[in-house]
């Protein structure tokens, strides 16, 4: 390999250093090493400037790159699943902070360039990069080698495909911990089963807290549609404070009690 770059002439040290790890990296030798450059600047390197170059436009292009392909495999993989089972499992194996653990694995998150201070504070700057560097991949050698990169040195080597897409967060069953440790009330009404333009059947659920709404959402069994609604209900939860103190004084009126202490909402992904 040490060969291959002193035919290169690549004049500094460092270029030679990032041609190495490059090389360990993506299994290939770049043609062009520009857009890699630009793929490992995080833009708070360059925060401050007008015309700061950063990796954003490559992430743009990356992430719609890694969606293909990804798609591409969950949809052989599971040749037998629907259309909601391959969504669900392409969107575990892309979201941003698989990406990131994918991104240190590799060891691209050592090649980042960054502000001092944003490293540790940024949890998504290694799935961003990964997500750039896929887009120089593309501009540099071209889809083929973007889609053997993703295949061959990411999937088939750091990624239990049946292991990540089966994952399940029990969201149902959260909710209903959260609402016994707290008292509240807890309601899933069925609003309606339908059958959708193949003829399988759905199911839409409601949740409500205290009587509250909290959320409707349609699955093809019911408990894919009351793990959804819940998972809504929970989020819901988390980011919105006006909504809980709504639900609390909900409660308040129906017991006339003193409210007890809040436990926390559970940790999910």
């Amino acid at each position: 390999m040490y060969n291959f770059i002193d035919k290169l002439r690549l004049p500094f040290r460092k270029e030679r250093e990032l041609f190495s790890s490059l090389y360990s990296i993506l299994g290939f030798y770049p043609k062009d090493l520009q857009p890699y450059r630009t793929a490992l600047i995080h833009r708070s390197l360059n925060m401050n400037r007008s015309n700061g170059i950063n990796n954003e436009r490559l992430e743009f292009l990356g992430d719609a790159i890694v969606g293909a392909i990804v798609a591409d495999v969950v949809y052989h993989h599971f040749p037998n699943k629907k259309e909601g089972f391959l969504t669900e499992a392409r969107s575990k194996i892309v979201k941003r902070d698989s990406l990131g653990k994918l991104a240190s694995e590799i060891g691209l998150i050592n090649l980042i360039k960054n502000s001092n201070h944003s490293h540790s504070h940024n949890s998504f700057m290694g799935g961003n990069a990964l997500e750039a560097l896929i887009g120089a991949i593309y501009i540099d050698r071209g889809y083929p080698y973007c889609e053997r990169f993703i295949k061959k040195r990411i999937i088939d080597k750091l990624i239990n495909i049946d292991k990540v897409a089966y994952k399940e967060v029990n969201f149902k069953s959260k909710l209903i911990e959260w609402t016994q440790k707290n008292r509240v009330m807890l309601e899933y009404k069925l609003l309606d089963e339908t059958r959708d333009e193949k003829f399988n059947p759905m199911f839409e659920y409601q949740v409500m807290l205290e009587g509250i709404v909290c959320g409707q959402a349609t699955g093809y069994t019911k408990k894919e549609s009351q793990q959804k609604v819940s998972k809504l209900a929970l989020t819901k939860l988390k980011s919105d404070h006006a909504f809980m103190d709504s639900i609390f004084s909900a409660k308040s009126e129906r017991t006339k009690l003193d409210e007890d202490p809040v436990v926390g909402i559970p940790i999910f992904s």
